[in-house]
This record gives structure tokens, C-alpha cells and sequence, in this order.
């Protein structure tokens, strides 16, 4: 199973037909800080996580965790209506 960060638009998960994705909303963790998101994802087995946040590498000790994080690149984290 895959989470889609709150900084990236609930849309995006169309893009992944093929695979279980959910949206932080989904799961009702808006505002949830990044640590915790981290431990509820283990809890709840998801295997990796879709995010904006360039500096997730920087505010997480990831040697911790068994899940893959995807930083996505673009020039902005919106998409065309």
C-alpha cells in the first residue's frame, strides 16, 4: 500500500491504477508531524510513502523505519484543474 503526503494533491493517486493508494485524508491523519505518520504507516503496513518534502531526508532517521519514501520533483505540487 502506498500514502500520498498531504502536501501533494489528492488527484495524483488516479496516476497509480495498478496499485493500493491512499491519501493522508484518507486515513484522517491530516496534520499529523512526520514522525508519527511514519509510525502509523508501519502500524497500518503500508510500504511506502509519495511526498513533496524535499527535507524529510534531513528531519527523520529513516535507518528506523522499513518503509521506501518517494520524493517527488517538480516545480510545484499542484495539478491542473
Amino acid at each position: 500500500m502506498r500514502l500520498l503526503d498531504e502536501n501533494l494533491p489528492k488527484r495524483l493517486k488516479q496516476d497509480f491504477p495498478a496499485h493500493e493508494v491512499f491519501t493522508v485524508r484518507d486515513q484522517e491523519w491530516n496534520g499529523i508531524k512526520n514522525g508519527e505518520l511514519l509510525k502509523r504507516m508501519l502500524g497500518a503496513e503500508f510500504d511506502d510513502l509519495l511526498t513533496f518534502d524535499k527535507n524529510l531526508q534531513h528531519q527523520q532517521n529513516f535507518s528506523k523505519y522499513t518503509l521506501t519514501v518517494f520524493v517527488l520533483h517538480a516545480p510545484i505540487n499542484t495539478t491542473p484543474s
